[in-house]
């Protein structure tokens, strides 16, 4: 198969579909594989790079997608690029279409089978290829909240781990998940005192456990969620429902309650934001805000940090990857954890979550690929 990676083009997006690494593997399985010009340059990876691990550079994203069977991306496909997609071609990638219309109406006019990174499931539930971004963004989501708070920043003026004397910080994080686990370690490491918010007891009990007592696990409850939020300096909302539009936990109206330069910094931005009032911003302009709350809600959070990103990207995703490229469909027919990925297929939703959350009927995946 031809397998392509053009250079990402979303603002600040430094990482890369495919590295080196992964280049070598597809060649290794015979596969053709072509490289836009500079797309590895966010990671320090020159063509020279690519060209050793057995890749073809292409001089634009337009060759890339005219010549390619598959096209392996980090994230959405812009509108530009959506409209070079084309019927039985592959798209491998984040897509987070549940909050996202347009970009959903221009994969279907394209008819192309799109998988995402997002929904690829595991055997024990989990989400393999978005786990890796998670655990950057739920370490990244500490590091950017903590310079927030900064009062050059417009935040509150305080520093997260304290100092003899003085309290350290108050953190609050919404949801006990891959992003949540990861914020609240950074946030332990850095001494705040840190709350974990989430419904499953099973959960907040593994927590528990994890932390050794060094966080404090609570049911989430509206009660809950505002106590926390009140006296929180710096809230991580870091809830997840696979595919779809992540529910509005914190609003506008909560805000009010917040300490004034508190931050707010919103994981769930992908899906739409899990509080009232965020929108997505970009690292040339991450942060703005609301009733005296800073929101931080960068989409693409694991972008600023791409070398550590992109490689473990490449690791979750190279699996089936592969498979997709030795198969073609017929991969999916055969293993349903990436089967779980697909969300569009010949004009059709094929992810129920996606198809719930945008009013389409659904295609169901193993008839659709069968057809």
């Amino acid at each position: 198969m031809r397998v392509g990676c053009p250079k990402e083009i979303k603002n600040h997006e430094y990482r890369v579909g495919l590295t080196p690494g992964a280049v070598r593997e597809y060649a290794a399985h015979g596969h053709q594989v072509l490289v836009q010009t500079g797309a590895g340059a966010g990671i320090g990876a020159g063509d020279d790079a690519y060209r050793a691990a057995g890749a073809t550079i292409a001089k634009t994203a337009e060759e890339v997608f005219a010549k390619s069977d598959m096209i392996v991306k980090v994230k959405e496909p812009q509108p530009n690029e959506w409209v070079q997609l084309r019927d039985n071609q592959i798209l491998y990638t984040y897509l987070h279409l549940a909050p996202d219309p347009e970009q959903t109406k221009g994969l279907l006019a394209s008819g192309v089978t799109a998988v995402a990174y997002e929904t690829v499931t595991d055997e024990r539930g989990g989400l393999p290829l978005l786990a890796p971004m998670s655990e950057v963004a739920g370490r990244l989501a500490i590091q950017a909240g903590a310079t927030s708070l900064q009062k050059a920043n417009g935040g509150r003026g305080v520093l997260l781990g304290g100092v003899p004397g003085v309290l350290p910080g108050k953190v609050t994080v919404i949801g006990g998940g891959v992003v949540g686990l990861h914020a609240a370690k950074m946030a332990v490491g850095l001494g705040a005192d840190v709350t974990i918010l989430d419904r499953s007891i099973p959960r907040l009990r593994q927590l528990d456990d994890i932390f050794n007592g060094r966080v404090h696990t609570r049911y989430s409850t509206v009660e809950a969620l505002e106590e926390e939020c009140f006296s929180a300096d710096l809230v991580v909302g870091a809830v997840l429902i696979p595919g779809a539009a992540a529910p509005k936990l914190v609003s506008r109206e909560m805000l009010s309650g917040m300490k004034k330069g508190a931050v707010l910094v919103d994981v769930a931005i992908d899906q739409g934001g899990c509080f009232e009032t965020s929108h997505a911003t970009t690292h040339a302009d991450p942060t703005y805000e609301v009733e005296g709350v800073i929101h931080y809600c960068v989409a693409n959070m694991p972008g600023a940090v791409p070398v550590t990103s992109a490689h473990a990207l490449n690791n979750a995703t190279l699996h089936y990857g592969l498979a997709l490229a030795d198969k073609g469909i017929k991969a999916m027919i055969d293993m349903p954890h990436l089967r779980n990925g697909l969300n569009v297929h010949k004009g059709r939703i094929t992810n129920a979550a996606v198809a719930e959350a945008l009013g389409y009927d659904l295609a169901e995946p193993k008839a659709a690929l069968a057809a």
